[in-house]
């Protein structure tokens, strides 16, 4: 890698570091992973977009129009409309209660085993998805790392060999500046994050424009003449992905279920100053996260008009196979043949800030669950917040091992990495929104009630994803339905027992 690439990504990596020092605060359980409720909307409003916009959006995003049209977009309107849902009903929920894990509201109102349950499910997906955008992010390196090797008539080190050592790395800096600062420096690196890659981005989109030969109307009128401006498909296919139903509908509904069952989300509210403000920061996000997708998409677009039009023969030979381009390598690989350098050290900076914002707020949630649904429950307090603290850092690190061999598991994966890792979270998000929807009902059931919902809704969705086509956008939706169905009828059947 040229020197002034590398001392660019380094100096990324040393301010992130510097943060994480810079906002260390003292021994209180209740700062480290809520800052004592002292961020501003509008801090939170930008952590919540960082969060959500890991390397995968990035990457995959531009991959996806590239290969196809623009129907993704169909998806974030529904997370806007999801959004609204969650402000509405459950965002009360958690600020009427002094809670540090969100699955505690569930153990309050439904039974501390529904609770853990509800943890359990939220540990288990969210750094499996996490360990796959971490393994995203180090694609972005190898492919830095090939086209430097082409550049300069260098052997090529293996993919897999820098594949791991990117994981490992890209870890190792966000766990510690995660380990230092807490959910303080989680928070306000975001903020910086979010500048960096969508500046990183524009300015790639600038130069990718100013590539093509009939500049942005040629490369739109080529496109359209290609078919690749469908924005809606209205076709009432229950086993398609990215339709208008599924996309609103399905999105909705899923949003609904990261935003509002989600311990990485929920933890964002409970950081701000008051409901008011939460509910202004999660609203608003859903406006930004709808503009930065068609940004992508855009950029997906201009991709395929540059290597249609003005990249040489054969540009794309290397991350082609069995005749397929892989669509994810596509954009990091036109960053690294075609940016000058500095510029290329700029947007891996950039693609880093998306990847680490979304695995430290992950590492950060996934140990503020440990500590308040399993640590400090069996303890009935925190009586040693000294020794609390220690064991929410020693937490932190036990998931940063996890994710780590999810990525080294995944060096394997199929190149879309962004359907298998929406696929994982649709597939929990019903069971856990279900659970959520009959913890605020004026009466909730019990806790075997829950338990035969949540059996419930597992069994179907295991039965929807192995026997049925259909498409894995209403996993989230089947899931909700079938949960809270079966628990409202396991409540009525106990009650009928009860009375006879």
């Amino acid at each position: 890698m040229p020197l002034l690439d590398l001392a660019v990504v380094v100096l990324y990596l040393a301010f992130a570091l510097w943060i994480g020092r810079r906002l260390r605060r003292g021994g209180s359980v209740r700062d480290y992973f809520l800052t004592d409720r002292e961020v501003p909307w509008w801090a939170i409003m930008a952590s919540i977009v960082a969060t959500e916009t890991s390397t995968v959006t990035v990457i995959s995003v531009p991959g996806y129009a590239f290969a196809g049209d623009l129907t993704f977009l169909q998806l974030a309107f529904g997370y806007v409309a999801g959004r609204l849902l969650v402000a509405t009903f459950l965002l009360p929920a958690f600020f009427s209660r002094d809670l540090l894990s969100a699955y505690q509201l569930l153990s309050e109102r439904m039974g501390r085993g529904i609770g853990r349950a509800a943890a359990v499910i939220f540990l288990a997906t969210r750094n499996v998805a996490d360990g796959l955008r971490l393994f995203a992010t180090a694609l972005m390196l190898a492919a830095m790392v090939g086209v430097a090797a082409e550049s300069t008539n260098a052997a090529a080190p293996s993919q897999t060999v820098v594949l791991g050592l990117a994981i490992v790395a890209i870890a190792a800096v966000t766990l510690a500046y995660t380990w230092l600062g807490g959910m303080r420096a989680v928070i306000w690196m975001d903020v910086a994050q979010l500048g960096l890659y969508l500046a990183g981005v524009m300015v790639a989109a600038m130069i990718l424009a100013a590539s093509l030969p009939d500049g942005l109307p040629g490369a739109w009128t080529a496109a359209a003449v290609a078919g690749k401006l469908t924005l809606f498909d209205f076709a009432w296919d229950l086993t398609r992905d990215y339709t208008f139903w599924s996309g609103v509908i399905g999105g909705a509904v899923f949003t609904a279920a990261t935003h509002g069952a989600d311990q990485m989300f929920v933890q964002r509210y409970l950081c701000s100053r008051s409901l008011r403000e939460a509910r202004l920061a999660l609203g608003l996000s859903g406006v930004f996260v709808l503009a930065q997708f068609a940004l992508f998409l855009g950029i997906g677009l201009l991709l395929w008009a540059f290597y249609e039009t003005a990249a040489p023969p054969g540009a794309l030979d290397s991350i082609t196979a069995g005749g397929t381009v892989q669509a994810d390598q596509v954009f990091p690989r036109f960053l690294m043949a075609n940016l000058p350098t500095g510029l290329r050290g700029l947007v891996l900076a950039a693609v880093l800030a998306a990847a680490m914002s979304t695995l430290s707020s992950s590492l950060n949630s996934s140990a503020a669950s440990t500590v308040g649904d399993f640590y400090l429950d069996r303890r009935g307090g925190p009586n040693d917040d000294a020794r609390t603290l220690w064991t929410s850092r020693i937490a932190t690190l036990g998931w940063a091992l996890v994710q780590i061999l999810v990525a080294l598991l995944a060096v394997r994966l199929s190149q879309r990495v962004i359907d298998d890792v929406l696929r994982v979270q649709f597939f929990a998000g019903g069971l856990m929104l279900g659970l959520f929807v009959l913890s605020i009902l004026r009466t909730p059931p019990g806790a075997r009630a829950g338990a035969a919902g949540l059996a419930a809704g597992l069994a179907v969705l295991l039965a929807v994803t192995l026997f049925s086509p259909l498409s894995w956008q209403w996993y989230v939706l089947v899931g909700v339905v079938a949960t809270v169905g079966a628990a409202t009828l396991a409540q009525r059947a106990a009650r009928g027992e009860d009375s006879g």
